[in-house]
């Protein structure tokens, strides 16, 4: 399995290797050069014309990100946990374990933050786990940290400016960087949403909304018909601006349908999570939501993660907690270089994410209509058709190719990946390339058959269409295959590419998809895989049990986190007790201990663990003081459903340790200026403690001397000192606390005397 991307067009080559010759002389005088560009072509080329420099004061927020530790590491790895026959076959790595294998260490993240801080940006986000530092500056502090001059231009296909820096980004660092996102606005990004052209196809006939629209709980009827509903699962979406929550709620109320999962909103730089008509837009951040919602309506939380650069939304949804399995995409942009983001693209690959991007809307693929992210290698790119149900609310009738679905061969020239190497994928008829990565790989419907809420205005029927409605829908999907994964006692799937291509040329290829044959993009849509549609739709249940795995027989399983608990006579300690449902089991865990020594008492709360079972118990040992020293191992055993499970929880009781105790007596004091008083220090050895205890005081106020005699009480450890305070004539009245601190065998205590002087 490859998952390195390849070299660019030609034009791209070399316009890249000025600038590249440009950041490595610039590296030679003023440090570490970034491991990705960030020129634009069209500056370096003068296409874009100068307008002016860009104002010293105003002020940017860039998110700098720092490179994988171990690319090799990682690559080696990615190819073993979706390799089938390998011992850590979907092992997915947590967030903690990622960061520790393969992110930036923390001497690399701090010196980041340090090297931002003394160049006088502000730090306002980002993490060592995301791999990011967001920071704010002037512009003139920019140019100065980056050796850079920000400029205006006049962008060469658009009726607007753009800044821009004149050259590659260096930086005074012992180590070079990834990627320094905020740059320049040349790219304004822009979501996979189409609005019907007067004479496009008529309207949707057979939907189950208002004018027999399509609702995203038509889609799940259509390409799925089940009861799974995505319990237990998240779904995140990756999107450019806020929402309004009244839109969602309008269109749940318009469609009689009721909103059961949580929708909570997560800004990852400061961007604003508010998007109000007029000046802001969230259709399509709405019908995100609908569609994802639509297909798994019974998802616990969708995330909606808002931010106004990419590398700062792929930070936040890599490292969220918890981290959502299906992750969606409904925009594009043109980044200056297209492997800026395959660092989070393949961490969501090894903590078994999967993304999917709209494949766009402008018809196949071109060098002029740049289709990022959704040529990437390591992304699920979902194609657009035309879907007609048998009624409303109803089955899948048939589909044919939406002649706007993006698709092709990637203009970049992205490296073909392995599974689209693999024999029947790219054939003659698809036209597809045995070089260079081909897209999409999935798809759905596309069509301007949709019912919209947006904007706070009147909800609209069949009017919009896109490839955006197709992502999300995707992610629902996915949703419901987790679960069931997860009921049949299997990992989650993570990356589904790697998946889908060999089910795809083997013989289960039709029970699994609708494979859409008719229809064109620019490129047809023709048996097997093709370049408008990929494999085609979801075919039900087919697909969902061919990817979820087969099922197992109810079971639970127990076990106990720490497994070994060391408690003082007199004490309690804790352990959590988790139990682990495979193969639908449903039903309450009962739990009690076994083996526990005279004075000890165990107990579970919750218990039982209530059904479907699964879920964590604190198991609570109460030592008591007469019980012996010593290890015992306790046996937990879980009983539900006929079925009997066992942990053990190994339980070391232990006496007191050696230790002393200090007091003071009085505890306070009053003494007259020119006076002296002496409380008496009194040290007491316990459980064999036997050493010298040196005494010392603190807090002592201007003009009052405090003495110890003796200073320090001999081994064992028990004994009396005079605290001897001697208050001078000009000290000031008033309370003071002092603390007398006592030190020995590697214990330290205190006692306080309070001082009042008159």
């Amino acid at each position: 399995m490859r998952f390195r991307a390849g070299s660019q067009a030609s034009a791209w080559r070399v316009l890249s290797a000025v600038a590249a010759l440009m950041f490595v002389t610039a590296g030679i005088a003023h440090g570490q050069s970034t491991l990705t560009r960030h020129t634009r072509m069209q500056v370096i080329s003068s296409e874009a014309k100068f307008v002016n420099r860009l104002p010293g004061t105003q002020i940017l927020r860039l998110d700098i990100v720092l490179p994988l530790r171990d690319q090799a590491g990682l690559d080696s790895f990615l190819k073993e946990v979706y390799d089938p026959t390998s011992p850590i076959y979907r092992h997915f790595l947590t967030v903690p374990e990622f960061t520790q294998r393969f992110g930036p260490t923390l001497e690399d993240y701090d010196a980041v933050v340090a090297f931002a801080k003394a160049n006088g940006f502000r730090v306002v986000g980002g993490s060592r786990d995301g791999m990011d530092v967001q920071v704010e500056g002037s512009v003139t502090v920019i140019e100065a940290a980056f050796n850079v001059a920000m400029g205006v231009y006049q962008h060469p296909a658009e009726d607007r400016t753009f800044y821009a820096p004149d050259r590659e980004p260096t930086a005074l660092l012992g180590f070079p960087l990834w990627h320094i996102s905020g740059l320049d606005n040349f790219s304004i990004p822009r979501p996979a949403l189409v609005h019907r052209k007067s004479g496009a196809k008529p309207a949707a006939t057979t939907g189950s909304g208002p004018s027999a629209a399509f609702l995203g709980s038509d889609m799940r009827a259509a390409y799925y018909g089940g009861s799974l509903t995505g319990t237990g699962q998240n779904i995140g979406l990756f999107e450019y601006a806020g929402y309004d929550i009244a839109d969602l709620n309008t269109y749940y109320s318009n469609v009689h349908q009721t909103l059961t999962a949580t929708v909570t909103g997560i800004s990852t730089d400061g961007t604003s999570l508010s998007c109000v008509s007029p000046g802001c837009d969230d259709t399509e951040q709405i019908l995100d939501m609908t569609q994802a919602l639509g297909m798994a309506p019974g998802v616990t939380t969708l995330y909606v993660y808002v931010g106004s650069t990419d590398t700062a939304i792929l930070s936040s949804m890599t490292t969220h907690s918890p981290l959502p399995a299906q992750l969606s995409c409904s925009w594009g942009w043109s980044p200056a270089d297209p492997s800026t983001d395959d660092p989070y693209y393949q961490k969501m690959a090894s903590q078994g994410q999967n993304f999917f991007v709209a494949a766009g809307d402008s018809s196949k693929w071109t060098s002029g209509n740049y289709p990022y992210p959704a040529e990437d290698a390591y992304i699920v790119s979902v194609g657009g058709t035309d879907l007609n149900s048998a009624s409303a609310g109803g089955a899948w009738a048939s589909e044919t190719a939406w002649s706007d679905s993006g698709g092709g061969v990637s203009p970049h020239r992205i490296t073909i990946p392995s599974w689209q190497q693999l024999s029947g994928v790219i054939n003659s008829s698809n036209g597809g390339s045995t070089t260079y990565r081909n897209g999409p790989d999935v798809a759905a419907n596309a069509n301007f058959t949709y019912y919209v809420c947006a904007d706070q205005t009147t909800c609209t029927a069949n009017e919009y269409g896109g490839t955006s409605f197709a992502a999300p829908l995707w992610a629902g999907y996915l949703a419901l295959v987790n679960q069931q994964a997860l009921l049949n006692g299997n990992a989650v799937l993570g990356f589904i590419n790697p998946l889908i291509y060999p089910i795809g040329t083997g013989p289960n290829y039709n029970p699994d998809f609708h494979d859409i044959t008719s229809g064109s993009n620019g490129y047809s849509a023709v048996t097997g895989y093709d370049l408008v549609t990929g494999w085609g739709s979801p075919n039900g249940s087919g697909l969902l049990n061919a990817l979820a795995g087969t099922a197992s027989s109810p079971n639970f399983a127990l076990s106990a986190s720490p497994a070994s608990v060391s408690v003082v006579q007199g004490n309690n300690g804790t352990s959590t007790v988790t139990a682990t449902i495979t193969g639908g089991f449903n039903s309450a865990i009962n739990l009690s201990a076994s083996g526990q020594p005279t004075g000890v008492t165990v107990s579970f709360n919750p218990s039982p663990i209530p059904a479907p079972g699964s879920g964590t118990s604190t198991m609570t040992l109460a030592v008591g003081s007469s019980t012996t020293p010593g290890t015992y191992p306790i046996t937990v055993t879980g009983v539900g459903g006929g079925i009997t499970q066992t942990t053990t929880v190994t339980l070391t009781v232990t006496g007191p340790s050696p230790d002393f105790t200090i007091s003071a007596s009085p505890t306070a004091i009053t003494v007259h200026r020119g006076s002296s008083g002496s409380p008496t220090i009194t040290t007491a050895a316990n459980n064999g403690f036997n050493s010298a205890i040196a005494l010392s005081a603190s807090g002592v106020p201007s003009r009052v001397t405090v003495s110890l005699s003796p200073g320090s009480i001999p081994a064992p450890g028990s004994g009396t000192s005079k605290m001897t305070i001697t208050v001078n004539s000009r000290a000031r009245t008033g309370t003071y606390t002092i603390t007398v601190k006592g030190t020995g065998g590697g214990k330290s205590h205190t006692t306080t005397v309070t001082l009042t002087i008159s």
